[in-house]
């Protein structure tokens, strides 16, 4: 086996084992079973509850109560942040008196962080306090992750509680009770272990540092091992510094970046197997892992094999030049050397399907064959997934499979002994347009408008490339960029804002929408004519509605961006 497989299926292996464990103690947080952190975050909890108020924590809501309360708890969180940044210089822990942020700017990083998906038109570094970096990035790291997976615990309830769907959780216990077990605990050891690492955790702005050649370096520090932990446990993506995790102080070791690996996808993998202990039915649970591990293994070949091949157009220029023939060496553009290209095409194709967007190479640089997968896994939203955004997702696309196969075969079209109706499926039918709507639609746009158009630094395709990559990932709440886009520009920071806001929220309200029709309705027992969604046969129809609904929707919009450039540099044009 090559060196390279074996570091990818070392990590693959890791994944699995890691996801076992931790989807077991997920089951029994959210399910109110003890624990053995419960004597100490108990405490923790109570303050809490008093803030919020005991009432507002213990009263059972409906999906109409747990949704409003939902956006209503973001928005003012959203707001704060808000405040934060754009008062930044009349706030504490500001030793670079730097500015505040300007109000675009500043209304679409509050909207991203608040909606977990952390894209960064700025240098962080550069741009922001120690303050901001905690009060207005690190905080809603652990809120906005929060909020995305207690969604996706109130839809499983949804499928197996009694009550006719009077009670599916109470959105403020849910949330602080998996931010008190899970997140916090989670961040802490693991800044731990990256300071141990070598990551900086301090409150001082920078150091000076003499250089080998004598010269004076100056380099910035801050809380970066803090919010490195967050950033990845709960997929949020962003970063300290504005290359993110190809800092060499963000991410120094391969330890280090093994370590971000297993974070970004330790979470949702698990929420898979608490999915099925919390319903009572470990079958439909591998199913449903089965399916994205399948997508994540056949999307990470396709990233890693051509990076892994290099470019031929530079094996030929090397030949032309007489400079003897170029040695396959895989394509290094954009890649640190501390990584390589296995460990850096690995994380690129982490980092997307578990919608994470944090980086540790430059995915602008990748081959036109190796970037395409990036795109395929944000605008499929279900590759596992990050927030619990994902797992819903993943759902959406099986309703409508259990809907259209039970139509074929003529038979009753349940999922988990719940009928899927006309109105389940008019829901869920609103919850998978809108993704592609809001990719597409500015997309489109960007490349006819002046001002759009003014961002891009490269021509043709790769330019498309980088406008459809950007709102891919704002779409999908993933946060990581084709670096060679201006995105802090008033049309893009307002048009990538929006997209954020209606690729997060709308689809979160119909699909709880669905929750409480499927939960007023009662469990039917398996009969005869019911057709079962725990098997392997229901598995790879699963996979063909993915592959054949997400191949009808985007596939046009590929072709005209990395498709057509991999044609294009065959024939020697690039861009």
């Amino acid at each position: 086996m090559s060196p390279f497989w074996l570091q990818i299926g070392l990590t693959l292996l890791a994944t699995l084992l890691l996801s076992l464990v931790l989807g077991r103690y997920l089951a029994r947080v959210m399910t109110g079973q003890r624990t053995l952190l419960d004597p100490l975050f108990d405490p923790l909890d109570g303050l809490l509850y008093r803030l919020v108020g005991r009432d507002a924590c213990s009263r059972p809501m409906n999906w109409q109560r747990y949704t409003l309360h939902m956006l209503a708890a973001n928005l003012a969180m959203a707001v704060l942040i808000y405040l934060v940044l754009i008062f930044q210089n009349r706030l504490p822990l500001n030793p670079l008196k730097l500015a505040g942020m300007e109000p675009m700017q500043a209304f679409n990083t509050a909207i991203s962080f608040i909606t977990n998906t952390n894209w960064q038109s700025y240098g962080g570094e550069s741009t922001l306090s120690n303050f901001s970096q905690m009060a207005a990035i690190t905080f809603p790291m652990f809120t906005s992750a929060a909020t995305g997976f207690v969604v996706a615990i109130a839809f499983i309830r949804a499928l197996i509680v009694k009550d006719g769907g009077a009670d599916l959780g109470n959105f403020y216990r849910d949330l602080i009770r998996f931010s008190t077990r899970v997140l916090l605990p989670g961040a802490l050891l693991f800044a731990l272990f990256l300071i141990w690492q070598g990551v900086p955790q301090t409150l001082d702005a920078n150091v000076a540092v003499n250089t080998l050649q004598g010269a004076h370096q100056t380099i910035s520090l801050g809380p970066v091992a803090a919010q490195e932990s967050i950033e990845n446990l709960g997929t949020n993506g962003g970063g300290f510094f504005n290359v993110n995790a190809a800092h060499p102080l963000q991410n120094p070791t391969p330890l280090t970046n093994l370590a971000l690996l297993m974070l970004m996808s330790s979470l949702p993998a698990a929420l898979v197997v608490m999915f099925g202990r919390m319903i009572g039915n470990a079958r439909q649970a591998w199913v449903i892992y089965g399916v994205m591990g399948v997508l994540l293994l056949g999307f990470l070949a396709m990233t890693v094999l051509p990076e892994q091949a290099g470019t031929p157009l530079l094996h030929q220029a090397g030949v032309s030049l007489q400079a003897g023939p170029l040695q396959p060496g895989g394509n290094m553009e954009g890649k640190e050397v501390r990584f390589g290209i296995a460990q850096s095409a690995l994380y690129a194709a982490y980092t997307t399907a578990f919608t994470t967007g944090s980086v540790n190479a430059m995915h602008d640089s990748f081959t036109p064959q190796g970037g395409m997968p990036l795109m395929i896994q944000m605008m499929l939203q279900c590759v596992f997934g990050g927030k619990g955004v994902g797992f819903l997702g993943f759902l959406v696309y099986g309703l409508i499979g259990v809907f259209v196969a039970g139509l074929m075969v003529g038979r009753t079209p349940e999922f988990m002994g719940k009928k899927i109706e006309k109105p389940e499926i008019v829901l869920v039918s609103l919850a998978l347009l809108i993704h592609p709507l809001v990719i597409l639609a500015p997309s489109a746009w960007s490349m006819v408008v002046p001002y759009g158009l003014s961002s891009l630094n490269n021509a043709a395709m790769h330019g498309y490339s980088e406008v459809l990559y950007a709102f891919s990932s704002a779409a999908a709440n993933n946060g990581s960029a084709f670096a060679g886009l201006n995105a802090n520009t008033p049309w893009y920071n307002l048009a990538i804002a929006l997209v954020i806001l209606l690729g997060r929220y709308p689809p979160i309200i119909f699909l709880m929408a669905v929750a409480g029709s499927l939960a007023a309705k009662p469990t039917l027992p398996p009969s005869v004519g019911t057709l079962r969604t725990d098997t392997p046969l229901f598995g790879v129809w699963w996979f063909a509605t993915i592959l054949i609904v997400g191949a009808l929707t985007f596939l046009p919009a590929l072709v005209l961006g990395p498709i057509a450039e991999y044609f294009a540099m065959a024939t020697h044009h690039l861009f």
